[in-house]
């Protein structure tokens, strides 16, 4: 059986890496890391949400404008299915009140010993601490590795075979087949440094640029906001923006209060749409209702009878439960021009208008937007200019939000890779 190479150990490394063990092939599967998973590994830490359990029509719609690339691939391979691949690996999976999927340990580390236990069993050899370098000149994959404690480059004897950049007849005479999941740009510390934006552009490969995905947004508080506040939460509350396409969504949940600005799941479901407006317009303002479970005449009407002795501030707190957060971001935001009555303030209450004007650093963020773009690539995820070479993950010109749409799409993009090296070598064009 022919030998397969693939560079990145997170989950779309390792999915495509199971179905080429699975099918016989000899793989080997080398990461920049100590030991693999290491971004999977964090993403548990707080709970695994591994996927989600909405109805598939609504999953696949939050890839936006890559839902018609993904949803074959979901299809192949979605929720339903990773859930039941979860159970095969003796791990039981729940689905909480959110509709997001988690493992009952709720943790990564078991699920990632029980999956790369039963991938060494079937043979693939894993082989950490090798940075990839790109191609020698004559078209070998080069490794930095550590020796002796001293950085030195590397080849691999099972590489030693033309790379399909040797030369012409590209992906021919025997090249073993190469798949890339090598992930965004953000956690570098965990692995994913971006390195092979330059690699593969240097070869010609297009590559939409690195963007902040499911990110924190910088906002201009005030030093009281700043030093009173940083590290809050905001539960319960509802977010309302419009978009560059004149689209307006409004989504309730939470988000955290930074010394920078804001963060947290709902920031994170408004992300790309706010990054977009951030880069069209060099701001982008939303608006937060604090009291979603109150109509506005129920508001006003309670602040209409607020006693004369009692602050707002207070009368808020024990009529609404409306905690110092909250209340510090109403009386920031209250126009002092028109007082303090009933309607201005219940206005103000349901719509705290925030303004952003800029995105956290790239490294910061959760997931990386940007990357090779689905037309470079061919229905196996093989990169039409590079006959041999294979894409998967995060590295991918897609985002979603969290809540289990990230980890799937990983898992799928990196079955059909895998799925796409075995039809590649069976129809005879290795």
């Amino acid at each position: 059986m022919s030998n397969v190479v693939i560079i990145g150990g997170g989950p779309a490394g390792l999915m495509a890496a199971e179905q080429l063990v699975d099918a016989g092939y000899a793989v080997d599967l080398y990461d920049a890391m100590p030991t693999v998973g290491r971004k999977f590994l964090l993403a548990g830490i707080g709970g695994l949400n591994i996927t989600h359990a909405e109805p598939f029509g609504a999953f696949c719609q939050r890839y936006a404008e890559r839902q018609a690339h993904l949803q074959p691939l979901l299809e192949n391979f979605g929720a339903d299915e990773l859930r039941q691949w979860c159970t095969d690996l003796g791990i039981e999976t729940f689905v909480g009140t959110s509709g997001r999927v988690f493992p009952k340990e709720m943790k990564a580390a078991p699920l990632l010993r029980a999956w790369l236990a039963r991938l060494k069993r079937k043979g693939l050899r894993v082989h950490p601490r090798h940075r990839w370098q790109g191609w020698d000149e004559q078209g070998r994959l080069v490794f930095q590795t550590r020796q002796g404690g001293k950085e030195q480059e590397a080849h691999p004897s099972s590489l030693l075979l033309p790379s399909p950049l040797a030369g012409e007849g590209l992906g021919m005479g025997g090249t073993p087949p190469l798949i890339l999941a090598l992930g965004g740009a953000s956690w570098k510390k965990l692995g994913s440094d971006g390195a092979w934006v330059n690699l593969l552009a240097d070869k010609n490969i297009p590559v939409a640029p690195l963007k902040p995905a499911n990110c924190g947004f910088l906002c201009d508080w005030s030093e009281h906001l700043r030093t009173r506040f940083a590290g809050s939460p905001l539960k319960s509350v509802t977010l309302s923006f419009t978009d560059l396409a004149g689209q307006s969504e409004t989504r309730m949940g939470e988000m955290i209060m930074t010394e920078r600005g804001v963060e947290g799941s709902l920031i994170y479901a408004f992300s790309a749409r706010l990054r977009n407006m951030l880069e069209a317009q060099g701001s982008a303002t939303f608006h937060l209702d604090l009291l979603p479970n109150h109509t506005h005449e129920q508001i006003k009407s309670a602040l209409l009878k607020k006693p004369a002795s009692k602050t707002l501030g207070a009368f808020l707190k024990s009529r609404f439960k409306l905690d110092a957060a909250k209340t510090a971001l109403l009386f920031e935001t209250l126009d002092k021009a028109h007082g303090q009555g009933a309607a201005h303030i219940t206005a103000t209450l349901k719509a705290i208008p925030l303004t952003v004007t800029a995105t956290t650093p790239l490294d910061e963020a959760i997931s990386t937007a940007g990357g090779i773009p689905f037309e470079a690539l061919d229905e196996n995820l093989m990169l039409r200019a590079l006959p041999g070479v294979f894409c998967a993950g995060e590295m991918l010109d897609w985002e979603a939000p969290t809540g289990g749409y990230l980890l799937t799409a990983c898992f799928a993009t990196g079955l059909q890779a895998g799925q796409g090296v075995i039809r590649w070598l069976q129809s005879g064009q290795s």
